[in-house]
């Protein structure tokens, strides 16, 4: 089912592309030239609990030359709702990803990969040619949940993690449709605690809000099932729908150090990030230790997942073997980067992807930039 024409903006249209894997829905802008090289491809892949919708802002303020593709996930927006395996990973969406652009003819483009989406795209990476990265707010190369800083799991089933963390009122009201800011569990204020950092507002949130209602909650997609456990918080990762594709057992990106030949990556992230963070509030570790959760076992056993320094950690070991990497630290910024600071969003990507700037010869292999809230 293609997004209805209320939630798209001016000049985005939609359309389903037909893969071998499923159905697979795009979005892109009306005037782009489907002759366009793919070094001029921009391809943006969202994160969970959202769709493409997201992405329309960004995809009108890019340059009329570049061609622009949003792409659902299944089970996401106006994609077939098929079920997940989560025993590969992401890679039931890094293929049907892959699959859509064979599809297009579309060979070795830009990926831009938001939250999930990033591990998505890192994953993509893994296994096939890529011009850049662009990883926003991205899931940590060693998943989302029960991990030491070197990725070590903390227990063999993944307690805590996958498909049984999800709160239920906020997984029942995606199901019924809730547009409301009644509960702190509504999906509405999820998005305004959790996607943006406080003080974010738009005019837009109405379709924010409807693209999250565009997640299925049918079994096998989102959040997945959970298993008993005897380790605490008494129960573990299952093997199928979202949350399970990130749990460690089943999710790890930091082989994208070896990869050949070696894209420019883009981290840009926030700083007031509640979701992917050293500190988040989606981690049932670190829920414990502020007393949230209770009956945690203590920091030696249950310790919360450093996401970032993680990723910080796998970024300078691919600079280390010969990679380019930009990370650029927005202040005050919470998980979406692209909605809440869109100017520094799009300078950043243009500069990654080449358009902008004349880079370095030889270009530095790491470089930081930490811009604040009054830049």
């Amino acid at each position: 089912m293609t997004p209805a024409d209320d939630t798209l903006f001016d000049g985005i249209t939609a359309r389903v592309i037909e893969t071998p894997r499923l159905l697979v829905n795009i979005l892109e802008r009306s005037g782009d030239d489907a002759a366009t090289p793919p070094e001029r491809t921009v391809v943006l892949v969202h994160g969970n609990v959202s769709s493409s919708l997201f992405w329309q802002e960004i995809m009108q303020d890019l340059p009329s030359d570049l061609r622009v593709i949003a792409v659902d996930l299944r089970g996401f927006g106006g994609t077939e709702h098929a079920p997940i395996d989560a025993t590969r990973g992401v890679r039931d969406f890094s293929d049907d990803v892959h699959a859509t652009l064979e599809a297009l003819g579309i060979e070795a483009p830009h990926l831009v990969g938001w939250s999930m989406g990033g591990g998505v795209v890192m994953q993509y990476a893994i296994d096939h040619p890529v011009r850049s990265l662009t990883l926003q707010a991205p899931v940590s190369p060693y998943g989302f949940g029960g991990t030491r800083r070197d990725g070590s799991r903390l227990t063999d089933d993944d307690a805590g993690a996958g498909g049984g963390g999800a709160n239920p009122d906020f997984v029942q009201r995606l199901t019924d449709g809730d547009t409301t800011d009644e509960a702190p569990t509504s999906p509405r204020s999820v998005l305004r605690s959790g996607y943006v950092a406080a003080g974010y507002t738009s005019e837009h949130e109405d379709v924010w809000v409807a693209s999250m209602l565009t997640t299925s909650t049918a079994e096998g997609n989102y959040p997945g099932d959970g298993v008993a456990s005897e380790n605490w918080p008494g129960f573990a990762a299952g093997t199928i729908g979202v949350l399970n594709t990130m749990v460690p057992k089943y999710f790890d990106t930091s082989g994208i150090v070896a990869i050949e030949p070696k894209p420019p990556i883009l981290w840009i992230h926030g700083t007031a990030d509640a979701i992917v963070s050293d500190a988040s509030f989606y981690d049932l570790n670190h829920l414990g230790a502020l007393g949230i959760v209770p009956g945690w076992p203590g920091d030696e056993v249950a310790p919360a997942q450093p996401m970032v320094s993680q990723t910080r950690d796998v970024l300078d070991a691919y600079a280390a073997a010969g990679g380019q990497v930009t990370e650029v630290a927005l202040e005050g910024v919470g998980h979406s980067p692209h909605l809440e600071r869109p100017a520094e969003f799009r300078q950043a990507l243009l500069a990654t992807i080449g358009y902008v700037g004349r880079p370095q010869n030889p270009a530095p292999p790491t470089e930081a930039i930490i811009l604040k809230s009054e830049d």
